[in-house]
Parts: C-alpha cells; structure tokens; sequence
C-alpha cells in the first residue's frame, strides 16, 4: 500500500471512530448532575444527554428551537419571602411558569401553592424530602418520594398534582428517568439558568442580567430559585426585555 493510500485509510479511520464515539455520548444516559456547555451566545447549549434522547423517557430540557418561546420554572425549598413579589409580577406580565416544590415548602405555605395554582401556574414535583434520587434503588423507595407530594398536594388544593417532575439537585440517571416514566410523569431539565441559590452571597441584578440575557435561546427552558431576592427584585425588567426581544412565554406542557 502507497504511503499516500495509508494515510487516506488513517484518517477515514479516526473520522468513524470520531463519529462513533460522538454517536455513543448522544445517545447515552450516564448517572450525574445536569450541567450546560454554552458555545455561542444566543445559541442553545448543550446538555449531558441530547433532546432526542431524552424525548424515550418522556423528558425535555430544550423547547422548538426555531420558535422564539421561552419556558419559565422555578424551584422552591423553601420560603424567604421572595414568592408573593414573583407571582405578583408573573401576574403583571400575565406569564405562566411551573414551580417545582418540595414537602416542606407544601406544608408550610399552603396559601402560596393554592395562589399559584389559582392563577394558573402548574406546580410540578421536586419530591417529597428532596434527596439525591440516583441513590434510591428501588423502584418502591422512589416512588414514595414522588406519589407522598402527590398526596399532600391533593389535600392542600383538592386537585391532582400535575405530572412534571424535576430532580433534586439536578441529579439524575437512566433508571430514574424510566422510572419516572413508568409512574406517568415528564421529567423537566433545564437549559438557561445562572448561580442564584445562594443566599448568603446573593448577585447583583447586573450580573444577573449579564449571565442571563446574552445566553437567551429560542426553546430555553429557564430555571430560576424562588428564594433568590435578586430573582425577585429584577424579575419585572427582565420579562420586559425578553418581551421586548420578541418572545413570547408558553407554559412546559407545550415541551412535550
């Protein structure tokens, strides 16, 4: 064989290879925490499983990306006084979201998960005691975690608890996804969100609204924390950008 001919065959070689391991990464469901790669500011970026993948296990973190539609969650494990001032301004702009809850945050402000539903927002299951779901082996012990919100939430509004479930922690593997499944529910990742959890070191609006907006995607499915007081404070402003921008808001079950 010419030496020529060799490196032909070489490289048609590492480009199979190339194309099969990128093939394996999309497609596999490997246990870990949800985390994003942005490439290209006002581009989707890239999650651990692609949406193609998770669409076997009834589950999104990305909207269309060729509609301008942005989905608005957030999580609650608690209550610090910053929700009332968001489903006020969510009330203002006539935006839906999803709020995902834990058990202690049901129990102890019933009046707030009956307002948010009241006013039309779905209220999805971030689990019963919010523990790190890839641990629970067993398909009974997960499904506790799940169906005991379920149960609180129904004696707190008299309706069913709609089926969207986030995981705690964004911490996910394949065995739950299919057993989230099996229980009948979506699971919602997310695919815009910037470290707001804190409350000890709390970020400025500005860089809240430097982290958030250049990275605004068609499809993006936002996660905000309900507990953030900058959440609270620039929510108003950056719903007016966003509108401004031309998208519009669409409740997660439009995702699926």
């Amino acid at each position: 064989m010419r030496k020529k001919d060799l490196w032909i065959l070489l490289g048609a070689i590492c480009a199979a290879l190339v194309l099969a391991i990128t093939q394996f990464v999309n497609s596999a469901i490997t246990t870990g925490a949800w985390g994003l790669s942005f490439s290209q500011a006002g581009q989707p970026p890239v999650g651990p499983a692609g949406a193609d993948v998770l669409k076997q296990y009834d589950a999104a973190y990305l909207g269309d990306t060729d509609e301008k539609t942005l989905y608005l969650t957030f999580d609650a494990g608690y209550e610090n006084g910053c929700t009332e001032k968001i489903l006020d301004t969510l009330q203002k702009h006539q935006v839906p979201a999803a709020f995902f809850l834990v058990g202690n945050y049901m129990e102890k402000n019933a009046d707030l998960v009956r307002r948010m539903v009241e006013e039309g927002h779905i209220v999805g299951n971030h689990t019963m005691h919010h523990p790190d779901m890839s641990k629970l082996s067993s398909e009974e012990s997960f499904s506790k975690e799940l169906k005991d919100l379920e149960t609180l939430f129904q004696s707190i509004t008299g309706k069913a608890l709609p089926k969207f479930y986030r995981p705690p922690q964004g911490i996910y593997s394949e065995e739950n996804l299919k057993m989230a499944q099996k229980l009948g529910y979506k699971t919602v990742f997310w695919s815009l969100a910037y470290v707001d959890w804190n409350n000890d070191n709390q970020p400025t609006a500005e860089y809240a609204f430097s982290k958030l907006l250049p990275r605004t995607h068609n499809g993006a499915v936002v996660l905000l924390h309900s507990t953030s007081q900058t959440n609270a404070q620039i929510l108003d402003e950056l719903l007016t950008k966003w509108d401004a921008e031309g998208y519009r808001f669409a409740p997660i079950t439009e995702l699926f």
